[in-house]
This record gives structure tokens, C-alpha cells and sequence, in this order.
């Protein structure tokens, strides 16, 4: 009998992506979806073999599932996951966890007050690369760090955004910072705040500046689709973040962290720079594993895999999860900074 009974709470494509996940563990069973379109809903049941719903409590009440997860637009995320957590059902839930931190500090309540697992998906802090970026952060073999860059130069045509739920702000929560960048932001933040001394909750990023606009689409687009901010973390080190959605045809995300010892950059799946002061052994072996034409061909298909895996493998251990609600918070409340900034033309600190 299966371990972890799964219901969906929205049947698009991130609910594609998770079901490829699921359709390769033994210990699950999907039981049941729920969305707002019948047709959309009753393909996805027969494809899945599973109960189709057209509301999610009616769902929650009916196929008694372990976990929700929840895979609705961004800015609907808390109504589903607040009547999984009324019901006592664990909730896994797309990226970002809602749009604003205030929603999304009621569901890390509403997890709290009734004893469910609440988890995230943030599947590039998964990818072996970006790990390895961070345990050297950990390790201080940057020693002090002067920089922390991330970059997304994307592109989306006209039509991503023409009726689409992306391109309502009170639904997406905005465009190319909170909708694609939240990734690189995300993983950021925890690289670099593998190497402060952090308080629980607290933020890695303690100040922001930012300029956002629309640059390569119908200027009433009503999401941004370029971003670019400044980061001061809270030990000092200055970062930046761009986020568009406007530069065609699109090239590779980076990451760049550099100190007064080591210096490391990430473009798409390879390793471009790993030099340090001191060099180790297995220095070599690093440059050589990730500097391949296919350096990311082993990893899991989808990255989402090993994200799924340890909150199924958490909440049946009862240890706890990386990527729990408040550890999923500081990328939202950097993109709410980031917004914030944009709006009033000035700095904004994050307390």
C-alpha cells in the first residue's frame, strides 16, 4: 500500500512536472485533482487514474489524500492549503510558496496550529553545482565575499503573457522577479547564508534597491518583465539580481560569487570559473565535473525529483525538511523588496 496518498490542488503544468515525479516512486499514489476547468480536470483523472474534482475542500473531504499538493496560480495558493491544514493534510506546494509574505506567514501559521507538514519547491537549490557553490561558501573558502550575482535573461513571446494568469499582478504576484528569477533568487540567498550567523527567520538580505519596468512587451502589460536590483547582505557583501523576461532569444541563468579568496561562476549547467587561493585536491575534479558540454546530463529528470523525494521522506521520518514555509519566505520577501524599491525610487531594508 502506498505511503503517501497525493492529491492536486490545479491540473496544469506544474502538475505535469510533479506527476512525472511521482510516476517514478513506488511509495505514492495519486488519488485525486481538482481544478476549475472540467475538461482540464476530467483529462488529467483519465491520464492519471485518479477521482476528478471541481473543488478542492469537496476533494480534501471525499478522497481523504496525506498530501495536498498544490499547483494553482501563484496568488491562489493559500486558500488550498489552508483547507488541507483545517483538515490535517500535508501540504507541498509550486514555487513561491504564495505572493506576499503576509499569506504566506498564514499558512506557516495555519501548518503550526494544526500539526501538518508544510513544503516548497525550490528544486535548483537540488542541482549538484549550485550545492557545490555553497558548501565552499560554508567551508569560508572565499574568504571575506565582495560579491553575490545572479542573472536571468529570458525570453518570453507575446503570447506567455496574452489571457494568461501571468500577466495579472493580483494573481502572479509580478513578472520576471516573482514568477521566473524567484529560482536564482531563492538559491542566492541560501548560498550566501550558508556563511552568516543568522538568527531563525532572519533574512540573509538586508537591503535592496531596484529599478523594475516592461522593456520588451506591450508597455500595459500589467507585470514587469525586467528587473534589476542591488543586494547588500547582511555581513556586508554586495549582491545583484537581474530578472527580464525582454532580451531575445534568451541565454543561460548565472550565478558569480567572488572574495577575497576564491572566486566561483555558474552560466547554465557549467562551472565557467572555480579558482582559489588555496587549492584543494579534488579542486581539479570539481572543474573537470561541471565544465563539460553535459555537465547537468546526470541529474534527475525532473530536478524536482530530489525536492519531492526528502519532503515525502520528512514527513514519514518526521525529520525536518529544507524547504519548509519559513525556510521558503526570504525569497518572496526579497522580491516584495525588490518591488517595493521599484515603486518608491528609494532603498528598502528588510528587518
Amino acid at each position: 500500500m502506498p505511503t503517501h496518498r497525493i492529491a492536486f490542488a490545479g491540473v496544469g503544468s506544474a502538475a505535469g512536472t510533479h506527476t512525472r515525479v511521482y510516476d517514478q516512486l513506488d511509495d505514492v499514489e495519486i488519488v485525486a485533482c481538482a481544478g476549475r476547468d472540467e475538461d482540464h480536470v476530467a483529462a488529467f483523472a483519465d491520464e492519471h487514474d485518479c477521482d476528478p474534482f471541481l473543488d478542492v475542500e469537496a476533494m480534501l473531504d471525499d478522497a481523504d489524500p496525506d498530501v495536498l499538493d498544490v499547483c494553482t496560480p501563484s496568488g491562489a495558493h493559500l486558500d488550498p492549503a489552508l483547507a488541507a491544514a483545517e483538515r490535517g493534510v500535508d501540504v507541498f506546494c509550486e514555487k513561491p510558496l504564495e505572493i506576499t509574505t503576509e499569506r504566506i506567514d498564514r499558512m506557516i501559521d495555519a501548518a503550526d496550529d494544526h500539526g501538518i507538514r508544510l513544503g516548497c519547491v525550490f528544486q535548483r537549490r537540488y542541482k549538484p553545482i549550485v550545492r557545490t557553490v555553497r558548501e565552499a561558501v560554508a567551508e569560508g573558502r572565499f574568504g571575506s565575499l565582495a560579491v553575490a550575482t545572479t542573472a536571468l535573461p529570458w525570453w518570453r513571446a507575446d503570447d506567455y503573457y496574452d489571457g494568461t494568469w501571468q500577466a495579472e499582478r493580483d494573481v502572479a504576484g509580478g513578472g520576471a522577479a516573482m514568477n521566473q528569477a524567484i529560482h536564482n533568487i531563492d538559491a542566492l540567498q541560501w548560498i550566501v547564508g550558508a556563511g552568516l550567523d543568522l538568527d531563525p527567520g532572519e533574512n540573509p538580505v538586508a537591503e535592496v534597491f531596484a529599478f523594475a519596468d516592461v522593456r520588451g512587451h506591450d508597455a500595459d502589460l500589467d507585470v514587469e518583465d525586467t528587473a534589476v536590483a542591488t543586494l547588500r547582505f547582511r555581513d556586508g557583501t554586495l549582491g545583484q539580481v537581474l530578472a527580464t523576461t525582454a532580451t531575445y532569444p534568451g541565454g543561460d541563468i548565472r550565478y558569480e560569487l567572488g572574495g577575497r579568496d576564491g572566486s566561483a561562476e555558474i552560466r547554465g549547467e557549467e562551472l565557467d570559473t572555480w579558482a582559489f587561493r588555496e587549492e584543494r585536491d579534488d579542486d581539479a575534479a570539481i572543474r573537470e565535473r561541471f565544465t563539460e558540454p553535459d555537465a547537468g546530463a546526470n541529474e534527475p529528470d525532473p530536478l524536482e525529483l530530489p525536492n519531492v523525494r526528502e519532503f515525502l521522506d520528512a514527513r514519514e521520518t518526521g525529520e525536518p525538511f529544507m524547504l519548509d514555509g519559513p525556510a521558503a519566505r526570504p525569497a518572496v520577501e526579497i522580491v516584495e523588496a525588490i518591488y517595493e524599491s521599484a515603486e518608491r525610487g528609494e532603498s528598502v531594508r528588510i528587518d
